[in-house]
Formats: C-alpha cells, sequence, structure tokens
C-alpha cells in the first residue's frame, strides 16, 4: 500500500457523502473526532451520527452543500498506520462563501482497506 491508497480512500469516502453506510464504511466503529462545532472529544460512530443530526436540523436542505472535496494532500505511511492532512472545502449553489476545514485523518490498515481511526478538523475563518 502507498501513500496514494491514503490519499484515494479519503477521495472516495467524500465522494460517498450523502450515503452514511457508504462513507462510515471507511471509519473505524470506536474512532475518534475532534470537530470545530463540537466542544468535546466524540468517540464512536453513534457519538458522529448525533453531532451529524444535530446539524442537519440547525440548518435547512437548502443550505446543504453543493459538493465537498478534500484538496492539497499531504500523506504518509508506516507499515499499518497512515497519516493524511488535507484542506476540506464544501462549496454552496447558493453563493455563499465556500466552507475551508483543516483536516487531519489517522488511518489504520484493517485488512486490504484503510479506515480513519482518528478525525480532526478545525474550520478556518
Amino acid at each position: 500500500m502507498t501513500v496514494d491508497d491514503l490519499t484515494a480512500a479519503i477521495t472516495d469516502m467524500y465522494r460517498s457523502l450523502g450515503d452514511r453506510a457508504a462513507f462510515d464504511a471507511r471509519l473505524h466503529p470506536d474512532l475518534t473526532i475532534w470537530e470545530s462545532d463540537s466542544p468535546e472529544l466524540l468517540s464512536g460512530l453513534p457519538a458522529l451520527d448525533d453531532l451529524r443530526d444535530r446539524r442537519a436540523a440547525a440548518r435547512g436542505p437548502a443550505e446543504a452543500p453543493t459538493s465537498v472535496a478534500p484538496e492539497g494532500f499531504r500523506a504518509e505511511s508506516w507499515d499499518d498506520t497512515g497519516l493524511v492532512r488535507y484542506v476540506l472545502r464544501a462549496r454552496y449553489a447558493t453563493g455563499r462563501p465556500d466552507d475551508c476545514f483543516r483536516v487531519t485523518d489517522v488511518l489504520r490498515r484493517d485488512g486490504r482497506d484503510w479506515r480513519i481511526v482518528h478525525h480532526h478538523a478545525e474550520a478556518l475563518r
């Protein structure tokens, strides 16, 4: 496995955004998560689902981004551990300015696939 496999895993995950099962297939069930809009460290997929549901309730469907894509990858791996840093950009059809996040993901190889075990995203203002 190469660093290209790591960046492909992240890119594929964001391509499946909107299909929660496909997106979550790239996440370890016990992952930990730091997010700008959550004051505490989240642990596990149920905590992520709760954050997703709160976000959806706070915004209307018209405010949903038209695309979300990672860019500017820097990645490296050691055996079954990978580290990927990138900017995540959300674009909107309404003319609203893009949302950008500085992201670091730690991945572990699970069989043949890479799965995120820790995700840290910070909103850029």
